[in-house]
């Protein structure tokens, strides 16, 4: 783990396709043979209508229903992919969470979903509320229970996931787990624009207030190499849901890892943050 470490700190806090291609050789070996362990049950499952509206299951050992742990990829509104399906196992990149998901004992779901500038807000959360009703109806024939869903994103992923609560309020879902995201304290940049449109409507687009005033259980996650601004939207709803509730979300700040890497090791040898996550999924859906 240590040479991982310092290799992570080593490309600093920055964001950009070289430092996202260096964090993948430090987990391609490693993860690839991890997923062939646990194939996926079903591949490319349509949810709706697009063509990205597709997810893959990954569905643990066992009988009866199990919790459901729905994750959402990220890649900055404007590109990603849920891995897995058509790629073999260097298609690894975020099927890795569905297949530790299963691991765990709970039905892995993982998620594309419409990407900007062709597709702009809130059409992200629109199709994570579609994979939630998707899921209430046909669940139960891949061993999940619809009534014990949790959803998960990373960066993009997890603004999407917030904009769920926005849109849907506290129902359908048992709790949310939010890596690295942005929730509206810190102001919009060029890239936030082709999905969210005109700056001047960002204030009202942006999901913090529906955050901090949920009931929801929530884990909030950052790394300690997450660029600057990341770290200070982690911060600002920490300090919200504290002011709101009087007491801080579970939290958890990810020490030896950056953007990339929290979500792209999560099934490895390095199993703190999995522990977490599990954890969490286990007691809000006891």
């Amino acid at each position: 783990m240590k040479p991982v470490r310092q290799a992570i700190a080593a490309m600093g806090t920055d964001l950009g396709p070289e430092v996202l291609a260096q964090c993948r050789v430090l987990f391609d070996a490693e993860q690839s043979a991890l997923l062939a362990q646990v194939p996926v049950t079903a591949a490319y499952v349509a949810y709706g209508p697009h063509e990205r509206h597709r997810l893959d299951i990954y569905r643990p050992q066992g009988d009866g229903l199990a919790p459901i742990l729905v994750f959402v990829h990220g890649g900055g509104f404007l590109k990603g992919d849920k891995g897995g399906h058509g790629g073999g196992t260097d298609a690894w990149p975020n099927a890795n969470v569905g297949r530790m998901a299963a691991e765990a004992g709970f039905v892995g779901v993982v998620i594309n979903y419409r990407l900007a500038p062709d597709n702009v807000w809130p059409a992200g959360s629109e199709d994570v509320a579609a994979v939630v009703g998707w899921l209430k109806v046909h669940a139960a024939q891949y061993g999940g229970d619809p009534q014990r869903i949790v959803l998960m994103g990373t960066s993009a992923g997890s603004v999407h996931v917030a904009g769920y609560l926005k849109l849907a309020g506290d129902r359908d879902i048992r709790a949310a787990i939010l890596l690295s995201g942005l929730y509206g304290y810190t102001p919009l940049d060029a890239r936030d624009m082709l999905y969210y449109g005109d700056a001047a409507l960002y204030p009202d687009r942006m999901p913090l207030e529906a955050v901090a005033a949920t009931q929801l259980p929530l884990m909030l996650a950052c790394a300690e190499f997450d660029p600057p601004r990341f770290q200070a939207e982690f911060l600002g709803l920490m300090q919200h849901r504290l002011a709101r509730h009087g007491a801080m979300p579970r939290a958890y700040i990810h020490s030896g890892h950056n953007h990339y890497s929290m979500a792209m090791h999560l099934g490895t040898a390095d199993r703190r943050l999995s522990q977490e996550i599990c954890a969490f999924v286990r007691e809000t859906t006891a």
